[in-house]
């Protein structure tokens, strides 16, 4: 496959190159090479290179920054998202577009379906909740993946901050209310590439798919996971959400019914633990080589 890869410095984007280098011809670009702030860029670059697939995994993924930002947050995850689409159905190409269960309020007890009402609670998961809009009107043809609280041994997240604060040997403060499930950048790079596949030899299937590690937990017990694998000797205090205030509010319940995507592509929820493993043992090879 000829793959066409935006976003190229974020998690899923360096976890899919990986992936996608073995076998595949991909372009990887990010802001030197096609600047999504700019109209057009995102075509121009799709004419060029003349994809099969194209990935878009950039995104403005800053949660309370976003609130200040609102134009640029709606630029990248709007406005350039829906120019991806509309230039992939111009060259004929399949188009994967990464989005978030941060479209949800939360309030649902139940895991949620990709068809239950969407309600944002911030700036970022409005302006990601439009561009699945914009882009399935352009191009319904798109295959869309929900996914969440994404992690991996690159980038900036939360079990690299886990560990970084582990150092200092202190007890923690972790939000314990909010219920999700962590997503190995690794395991939605798998996922998008088993879907490239099949969509190029013309499988069926298209619009919202969720994708998320499994079982759920709450930011504290994922901590105190990563704590348990990594050897660290962390005391974990579970906080509320009400005590740990930030500019944009978070949903409190994330979790995702992901049986759409297995029955439809035949790609199973992974285990979070598993691939947690995996990421803390890459962060400890790359300080032993460093």
């Amino acid at each position: 496959m000829r793959i066409l890869l935006f976003g190229r410095n974020g998690q899923v984007a360096r976890a899919f190159e990986n992936e996608a280098r073995r076998g595949h011809h991909i372009a990887v670009l990010g802001r030197a090479e096609a600047d999504l702030l700019k109209e057009g860029a995102a075509a121009n670059a799709i004419c060029a290179y003349a994809p099969d697939i194209i990935v878009n995994a950039a995104a403005y993924t800053a949660v309370d920054k976003a609130e200040e930002e609102q134009e640029i947050a709606m630029r990248l995850n709007t406005a350039a998202a829906e120019e991806i689409a509309i230039a992939a159905k111009q060259a004929g190409a399949h188009f994967i577009h990464i989005s978030t269960d941060y479209v949800f309020d939360g309030e649902k007890s139940e895991p949620y379906l990709e068809d239950d009402q969407t309600r944002p609670l911030g700036v970022y998961g409005a302006t990601k909740c439009a561009g699945e809009a914009a882009v399935l009107k352009a191009l319904p043809e798109t295959v869309i993946i929900r996914t969440s609280w994404v992690f991996s041994e690159f980038g900036e997240n939360f079990v690299k901050t886990m560990l970084r604060l582990a150092g200092n040997g202190k007890a923690l403060n972790i939000v314990d209310d909010q219920i999700g499930g962590p997503t190995a950048a690794r395991d939605i790079a798998r996922a998008a590439l088993v879907i490239a596949g099949k969509k190029s030899r013309g499988a069926p299937g298209a619009g919202i798919y969720h994708f998320q590690g499994s079982p759920a937990v709450s930011w504290a017990a994922f901590a105190a996971k990563i704590f348990e694998i990594s050897g660290a000797e962390i005391a974990v205090n579970p906080i509320t959400t009400t005590q740990y205030p930030t500019p944009a509010q978070r949903p409190l319940n994330t979790v995702l019914d992901c049986s759409k995507m297995e029955r439809d592509f035949g790609v199973a929820q992974p285990d979070w633990r598993a691939s947690l493993r995996q990421t803390i043992a890459a962060l400890n090879a790359k300080d032993s080589i460093s």
